[in-house]
């Protein structure tokens, strides 16, 4: 087991839920009762009651590596959830996720502070991110 590992607590169904991930992302699996993995990331998972409510002040953060990608978790993930701004959705779980291509990041640390600001700018337009727009901000003259 890794130092730090990801623990959801649901308030019922955890089986579901890991099914439900493990359908949507091409290298997950369920590795025990209680567990599962996605790309390597290992999540513990429990049925809790009641008590416990997933908020936005924890997300995870989903790396793309193309707008195919962004597109279909984007869809996948808010089926039967919620879609929000600046690539956010809530899964019909009600946890949190940040579907992200990785050229975002990229963009927002460019040390020119013009550039990666038009990209901020672009991007907080946006609900699902869409590449094409975030590289037509990077490049404006």
């Amino acid at each position: 087991m890794k130092k730090v590992t990801p623990f959801l607590m649901f308030e019922k169904d955890s089986a579901g839920a890991m099914k439900y991930y493990t359908s949507i992302f091409k290298n997950a699996k369920i590795t025990g009762p209680g567990s599962f993995e996605i790309d390597g990331q290992e999540f513990l998972v429990y049925d809790g009651g009641p008590y416990f409510k997933f908020t936005e002040g924890i997300s995870l953060f989903v790396n793309c590596e193309s707008q195919a990608e962004v597109d279909e978790l984007w869809e996948k993930l808010s089926a039967g959830g919620e879609k929000s701004q600046c690539g956010w959705v809530k899964d019909k779980y009600g946890v949190s996720w940040q579907v992200i291509p990785s050229i975002l990041m990229k963009y927002l640390s460019d040390p020119d502070p013009v550039k990666s600001k038009r990209v901020m700018e672009a991007m907080l337009k946006m609900n699902k991110i869409i590449i094409r727009d975030l590289e037509a901000a990077y490049q404006q003259k």
